[in-house]
């Protein structure tokens, strides 16, 4: 008795950039080819091009995949509270995607959502009262602890057989009696506690945010 194989489902440009997204999220982004991507969705590569124009549009295309999981500082409440829920949830958005960090830190890569973004967060700072020159420094700031947090958590991540490794090679390098402040540190690492509750990123956030509002207060 004959069986008849399903139907391959049919190209569409955003099915090409969710399997580009998965594709990258697993391999990182070296791991972005055409043909690797044609293969994945089961057609040549030659059939991308009929949705996509080439790689850089794709790699455009799942950056704005990423920035759509994130949300700019709303227009409206406290402008702290606008801004700190904003920058979080950039922030779980590179820790999904760690790849995209330095991409969308290029220019070859601007997208209409981060402008859009960098915009309203200008905006929000302005509107709160802090002057322009204030402004230009307090945005850097902002924009340099979520982009430079995720870049750091990016080359901080490893696997249970890494962490292993690394416990038996701190011990060695760095003993109590001679680092006894980072031997403490260095097993915190290693161990749970009530120091694993806490969000480093959202710490230095919110020592961000309240240096700024003791500045545009003094001012």
């Amino acid at each position: 008795m004959a069986t008849t194989s399903e139907p391959r489902l049919p190209l569409s440009r955003n099915r090409i950039l969710q399997a580009a997204l998965e594709l990258v999220d697993e391999g990182g982004i070296e791991s972005l080819t055409m043909r690797k991507l044609g293969q994945a969705l089961g057609f040549e590569a030659m059939s991308l091009y009929n949705h996509v124009a080439n790689k850089d549009d794709v790699l455009n295309g799942i950056l704005d995949l990423v920035l759509a999981e994130s949300e700019p500082p709303s227009p409206v409440g406290a402008w702290d509270a606008a801004i700190r829920a904003s920058a979080i949830s950039v922030h779980e958005a590179l820790r999904r995607h760690p790849w995209s960090c330095t991409l969308l830190m290029s220019p070859r890569h601007a997208r209409p959502a981060r402008t859009r973004y960098m915009d309203l967060l200008l905006g929000r700072l302005r509107e709160a009262g802090f002057s322009a020159e204030t402004t230009y420094s307090a945005y850097h700031v902002l924009d340099g602890h979520i982009f430079g947090f995720s870049l750091w958590e990016t080359s901080h991540t490893y696997t249970a057989e890494d962490m292993s490794n690394l416990a038996a090679k701190f011990a060695e390098m760095v003993p109590a009696d001679a680092y006894p402040y980072l031997h403490e540190h260095a097993q915190q690492h290693f161990s749970e506690g009530p120091h694993r509750e806490v969000s480093a990123f959202e710490l230095g956030l919110d020592l961000i945010v309240d240096g700024l509002e003791k500045i545009r207060d003094a001012a």
